[in-house]
């Protein structure tokens, strides 16, 4: 009988079993995006669901299975809809996708929630729909449910950051496709990384506004926003070794475990 940290991976009377003893659940959210020639279509989706089964077995908590379709790409932080491959949902298609998980969740008795962005896009569908879950949960007699909702990438040192970026930190908007995400896959999945194709055409250079249609020429042909030339496996275990830490951290202040 499997362990796993993954609901997917374990028998429903396992996960009843867990969830009864208070194991905290963790729901990452991801995207079916491009980022770049070097790296695959699911980062968005890699990277938040390795970070909740790192922090899942730090706290003794389960991993949903991730929500691989998110909010529209932006130009600004994703490069667009308009590279093949990149599949968005309306903002409320996918805060309906998160209600209705959550519903489910917490019906199945779930006390302990955390959601997990890893799509810059996806931020305030996410409320939205962690919101409408709780209300229905709570309109259905489902009571003392606690969640939490964050972005991975919020959790990291300032040092790290200054160690990664001797010349400044460029903004977790501009990281798209670029050294963190690619140092991160270096180390989750190095075989969809091909490090021989990280191209040299950025960083891009954006209004602080956005017009509609996008102006052409503001984002590089090739996706990606900042640089990912300099990526290593070795800086990806940096930031992974600040993400899961603090976020363990904050998941047992909250939960008191």
């Amino acid at each position: 009988m499997s362990d796993s940290v993954f609901m997917s991976e374990i028998t429903w009377p396992q996960f009843e079993e867990k969830v009864k003893a208070g194991a905290p659940v963790f729901l990452p959210i991801g995207s079916t995006e491009q980022h770049g020639p070097h790296l695959p279509l699911g980062v968005d989706i890699y990277l938040p669901t390795g970070v909740c089964e790192r922090v899942a077995k730090e706290v003794g908590g389960l991993v949903a299975p991730t929500i691989s379709y998110g909010y529209k790409s932006q130009p600004r932080s994703g490069g667009g809809e308009v590279y093949p491959g990149t599949l968005g949902l309306d903002a409320h298609t996918l805060s309906l996708v998160i209600r209705d998980v959550v519903h489910g969740l917490g019906r199945h008795g779930v006390k302990r929630l955390v959601l997990v962005n890893g799509h810059f896009e996806n931020c305030w569908p996410a409320v939205e729909g962690l919101d409408l879950g709780l209300r229905e949960l709570r309109r259905d007699g489902f009571t003392g449910i606690t969640a939490m909702r964050l972005e991975y990438w919020d959790f990291v040192k300032r040092e790290t950051l200054d160690k990664l970026f001797p010349d400044g930190f460029p903004g977790t908007e501009l990281e798209h496709a670029s050294l963190l995400e690619t140092s991160l896959m270096l180390l989750l999945r190095p075989d969809l990384v091909d490090m021989a194709k990280v191209p040299s055409d950025g960083p891009a250079k954006f209004p602080n506004y956005d017009v509609t249609p996008f102006p052409p020429g503001l984002v590089p042909p090739s996706g990606v926003l900042a640089d990912a030339r300099g990526s290593t496996a070795k800086k990806g275990q940096w930031l992974m070794d600040d993400h899961v830490p603090q976020i363990a951290a904050a998941v047992r202040k909250e939960f008191g475990l």
